[in-house]
């Protein structure tokens, strides 16, 4: 039964583990009633441990055209796995392909290489696929004096419970997969300043402008010292303008008579 629950490609014999990995799905469509029905059309093509700060991490690649499948009973899915595998943190993501860039020279595809297998968007969906059903709300590149490169990741606040436990499980198998140093956060969601007054998610700006105010010219003041921090607190401030239906400190801000548009443009 678990030999139908792993398919390699070019009839390339699976790894002990991902046998074992292929054991535990099957067991779980033997058992479980509530995810039975999608389980029986999944099916993984490669799984994987990584080192987490001296724990493993699991890593399961599934097809890509299973991916909306998976997606429906990923929560479930992955904390049903983390049960079998002694709270070892389970990860699941979409086997894609990068395809390279043609020369003119070179050229022997018919058609055009399709942008979903770049390496930068293929990168990007690895994001997406890590922190599911996580949003990612913003994204941030932080260049070092040394020329090394950070990507900060931040993710939506109201799933912090959620994944906070997981962060570093995710930049670990990130960097294991591309290469690239990430840093998974959340943003800012309370701020208190000197005067005790304290801005929280759903306040209005009336109430919590005065606090907000204050501690973005703090910020301010303390960033043009620092061309990074300056940087940074400007896509803070530019990150949470959209956002219409909480009010953030961005919002406080740009309400605010004594911090105009040219303090973060």
């Amino acid at each position: 039964m678990a030999a139908s629950k792993i398919q390699k490609e070019n009839g390339v014999d699976p790894t002990p583990f991902e046998i074992e990995v292929a054991q535990a799905l099957s067991d779980l469509e033997a058992n479980s009633a509530d995810l039975k029905a999608e389980l029986r059309e999944l099916f993984i093509v490669a799984a994987k441990e990584v080192d987490v700060q001296g724990r493993k991490a699991v890593v399961i690649f599934v097809p890509f055209r299973l991916l909306k499948l998976t997606h429906k009973i990923q929560s479930r899915l992955v904390r049903e796995l983390e049960k079998k595998f002694s709270g070892r943190h389970v990860v699941l993501i979409a086997q894609r392909r990068i395809q390279r860039k043609e020369t003119k020279a070179g050229r022997t595809l018919a058609q055009k290489r399709p942008r979903s297998r770049t390496l930068t968007a293929v990168h990007d969906a690895i994001l997406e696929d890590l922190v599911y059903p996580t949003e990612i709300v913003g994204k941030h590149t932080r260049y070092k004096t040394d020329g090394a490169k950070l990507l900060k990741i931040y993710l939506n606040p109201k799933e912090a419970a959620n994944v906070e436990y997981k962060l570093e499980t995710f930049g670990t198998v990130y960097k294991q997969l591309t290469g690239k140093d990430v840093a998974f956060e959340f943003p800012v969601t309370t701020i208190e300043c000197a005067r005790g007054a304290t801005w929280q998610p759903g306040a209005g700006c009336e109430q919590s402008r005065a606090a907000a105010a204050l501690v973005g010219r703090q910020q301010l003041q303390r960033a043009r010292s620092n061309d990074n921090e300056l940087r940074e607190l400007r896509w803070l401030v530019t990150a949470h303008r959209s956002d219409t239906a909480t009010p953030t400190v961005g919002r406080c801000l740009e309400q605010d008579s004594e911090m105009t548009a040219a303090d973060y443009s």
